[in-house]
């Protein structure tokens, strides 16, 4: 099977609900793959050192220029963001953020995060009392909406609004999303979540908080030049997007591999410090982000394989979780592995801004999760999601007791 090949099996149903198997053909042709027959990409990166040689250099460029004034909704929001504009626009948003976005705020969190878990845990025992309960609909989503919610100054009421929105731009940012329908639906989307924003944005300038959004707002109004509204707008909408999904199938992708495992999971509630080798087992196993996109400045060697100028690079950080010259046996979760250095958040200048969240969200919730659920089982095979940009399950119902 060539890299083409597969390429086109992991754009169809079945293989974005199962990409491992498809990862591990790449594995054998080589770390790197040109792919001719592809109308889009010039070549597939699926190795560990490949894929982090790849997202560290320069030359390997992620996003473009200011959008265009006549660019579409979605893209002048998704434009607007650091995650899609090159150098120097991009450091200059993340410097921004970092002024506001930091661990000592993601720190502070903590007790909100803990607080927030125990009640969603008691609504769960509730729902659940008799019969199977969606995991992902009442406790996967509903903890990074209120964690999202309290970053942000987002009222509680309005997190609802936003599921639907999210769902339609990350459909859009998906492998293969550019279909006609899904740029409509991320076009309404777009223009309804940047206008609550702005309005979000105006509100603080009157009325300023403690939340991310007010700090931001106070860089801005220093006047440096470091960020604009449009750029707040923009980074705002990628930035819950990719926090709070990314939180979403990272807690789900937890449970089935860590309920093969009864002794580990009795361990993850009597000692809390096995969640963090955990969270970063789940990370590496089956990753929330699958891949991302680069273009080649240059010619450019990696893996032995040469990428021609102007090239897109189909970067697949699954496949290098899974790469076995990097992780012995790497299809095994196990969170005792000495090397579990994962590249699901990338690496580079373009590393996730959210990680720190992510981690701490899953650390925090999953030994209180089998603290108060020890006896927690699926109830029948969870519904894996269509996406394969960010991997996670759309339905996962479980017995409580």
């Amino acid at each position: 099977m060539t890299a083409d090949e597969i390429l086109a099996l992991l754009q169809t149903d079945e293989g974005r609900r199962a990409p491992y198997p498809l990862y591990e053909r790449l594995h054998e042709l080589g770390p790197v793959n040109l792919t001719p027959a592809s109308p889009a990409y010039a070549a597939v990166a699926n190795g560990y050192a490949a894929v982090d040689q790849i997202l560290r250099d320069p030359r390997f460029v992620k996003g473009g220029p200011a959008p265009a004034p006549d660019a579409d909704p979605v893209s002048t929001a998704l434009g607007n963001s650091m995650m899609f504009r090159t150098e120097p626009d991009h450091g200059r948003m993340r410097r921004a953020f970092h002024q506001a976005f930091t661990p000592r705020r993601v720190q502070e969190l903590e007790p909100a995060i803990l607080e927030l878990t125990d009640s969603l845990l008691d609504r769960l025992a509730a729902l659940g009392a008799d019969g199977p309960v969606d995991f992902i609909a009442e406790f996967g989503y509903l903890l990074p909406a209120g964690v999202m919610s309290a970053l942000l100054g987002i009222p509680a009421p309005d997190l609802d609004w936003f599921r639907t929105r999210v769902q339609r731009v990350e459909d859009y940012l998906d492998f293969g999303g550019r279909t006609p329908e899904k740029v409509a639906a991320a076009n309404e989307a777009a223009v309804e979540m940047s206008t609550y924003y702005q309005r979000l944005i105006d509100d603080r300038r009157v009325a300023p908080g403690n939340d991310l959004i007010s700090g931001l707002v106070q860089v801005i109004d220093a006047g440096d030049g470091t960020l604009t509204d449009e750029e707040l707008v923009g980074n705002l909408l990628v930035l819950f997007n990719a926090s709070f999904v990314t939180t979403i199938n990272l807690l789900g992708n937890a449970l089935p591999p860590l309920l093969e495992q009864p002794e580990l999971v009795k361990a993850l509630a009597a000692d809390p410090s096995v969640a963090e080798a955990c969270v970063e087992e789940v990370l590496r196993w089956d990753g929330t982000a699958q891949l991302v996109v680069r273009t080649a400045s240059e010619d450019l060697e990696v893996g032995g394989v040469t990428i021609p100028a102007g090239g897109l690079v189909l970067v697949i950080l699954g496949a290098a979780n899974r790469d076995p010259a990097r992780f012995p046996a790497p299809e095994v979760f196990d969170p005792e592995r000495p090397d579990k250095r994962h590249i699901t958040f990338g690496a580079g200048a373009y590393f996730c801004i959210g990680a720190v969240l992510a981690r701490a969200e899953g650390r925090l919730a999953l030994p209180r999760l089998f603290q108060r659920f020890p006896d927690l089982a699926l109830a029948e095979a969870p519904v894996q999601s269509a996406g394969l940009a960010l991997r996670g399950f759309a339905t996962m119902p479980v017995t409580l007791r």
